[in-house]
């Protein structure tokens, strides 16, 4: 089965796909991944076909225009949607469909806008998913609006916002369909889902249809080893906490060198600092002999080696928590809006985590007072441990692959019709 993934944003939304693409390949389909041209060498390392679409959405947020928009100025929105995001969709759309019309089957994140052309294959079109945003349950809020205080009343409403996404880019999704000579009104049909997600972390909605699965997470099993001069750290004393909070810019009061400095003398701690937010080319970490800042490594041959990690939530890192059995703090970056505080108040009710805390909020007392009950509290290790098994048996990029292979019939029995499409 020739099979096209499209997936767009960070690493986190492009690396599961990756994954997920090696092992349909393993099972003998022809795969090829399209995303961003600065995903060039992940992808191709997983094994994969890529198509490159000029799309860098991290460069975008890392620049000053970027971070305005961060910020949320309408005006530095609108604006920058014109110049920069409305051309980077047309172009990656004109890209995206030709793909879709030469498979047999095409798995999609929803960031790709892809909907805007499933009307044309609808039976080969797959909507693969890291988080449940898109379909509407009562059963919790959408996790976009993690932060936000929404009555359970009004769950299913909090999906209206992410599925208007097609009408607020109106304007670049009609500019590429009148390229292709498809009609201007149309409508988004249903598809079936698959999400990168453990059922025994978040239960499957009971009001979810039966297409759509939670059969796990998209795990690898990663063929680097760690550098030996973090073996050799992680060696020299007792287990090392895992400091990481990613690449995504933020602004915040909190002073998080300062903050570690002062855990390390309170508590008496060892850790280990991967390169990212609030961390800075510092004397104050670089001299310290319990302290190791390191540049990305391997999380699933990291995380188990250390007692616990503190993170910013998201469902990637989250999930490698999970596998690894250690329990964890998550402090947002992305606070009110944004997925992460979802994550962390489901780990936190789950007895795997302790209380989240946004960095917009975060003090040095909170901090070091929270990674305090963290390091001490043996029922978190204990649930989290019981969990590790549950996850490790579900055996999700299995599960997953099995799935569509079981539209493989479907599709290809479909494909001609698809061809025959007027365009």
């Amino acid at each position: 089965m020739k099979i096209t993934i499209l997936t767009l944003g960070t690493r986190g939304d492009v690396q599961p796909y990756a994954v997920l693409g090696k092992a349909l390949q393993k099972k003998g389909h022809k795969v090829t991944l399209s995303t961003a041209k600065n995903f060039e060498q992940l992808v191709v390392s997983y094994g994969i076909d890529f198509v490159p679409v000029e799309a860098d959405f991290q460069a975008i947020l890392d620049s000053e225009e970027g971070k305005k928009m961060l910020k949320g100025n309408p005006f530095t929105i609108r604006k920058n949607l014109k110049t920069w995001i409305y051309p980077l969709i047309t172009n990656s759309l004109e890209v995206f469909y030709k793909l879709a019309k030469e498979s047999d089957l095409v798995l999609y994140h929803v960031k790709t806008l892809a909907d805007s052309f499933a009307d044309q294959f609808p039976k080969k079109m797959v909507r693969a998913s890291v988080l449940p945003i898109v379909e509407p349950t009562k059963e919790f809020k959408n996790p976009s609006f993690g932060g936000l205080s929404i009555p359970k009343a009004l769950n299913k409403l909090s999906y209206t916002l992410s599925n208007q996404s097609i009408k607020l880019l109106s304007k670049p999704i009609g500019e590429f369909r009148a390229k292709f000579q498809l009609s201007k009104k149309f409508n988004v049909p249903k598809v079936r889902n698959l999400y990168s997600l453990s059922p025994s972390f978040l239960p499957i909605p009971k009001d979810y249809p039966l297409n759509s699965k939670f059969n796990g997470f998209w795990f690898d099993d990663a063929t680097e080893e760690l550098p030996k001069e973090i073996t050799n750290f992680i060696n020299d004393g007792e287990k090392p906490l895992l400091l990481t909070f990613g690449s995504m810019p933020s602004k915040s009061k909190f002073n998080l060198v300062k903050s570690i400095v002062k855990l390390i003398q309170t508590i008496n701690v060892r850790i280990i600092i991967i390169q990212g937010w609030g961390i800075e080319n510092n004397s104050l970490l670089e001299n310290n002999p319990k302290i190791k800042v390191i540049n990305g490594v391997p999380y699933e041959k990291l995380f188990p080696l250390v007692k616990t990690v503190i993170h910013h939530g998201g469902i990637g890192t989250t999930a490698e928590c999970l596998r690894a059995g250690i329990p964890f703090m998550v402090c947002p970056i992305l606070y009110p809006i944004g997925d992460q505080k979802f994550w962390g108040n489901l780990a936190y009710k789950k007895g795997i985590a302790v209380k989240p805390i946004p960095l917009s909020k975060m003090t040095e007392d909170k901090f070091i007072n929270s990674i305090s009950e963290l390091l001490n509290n043996k029922k978190l290790y204990e649930n989290a441990q019981k969990l590790k098994l549950e996850i490790n048996n579900e055996n999700g990029i299995e599960k997953t692959v099995e799935e569509i292979e079981k539209l493989q019939l479907r599709s290809i029995s479909n494909n001609g019709l698809s061809n025959k499409t007027k365009v």
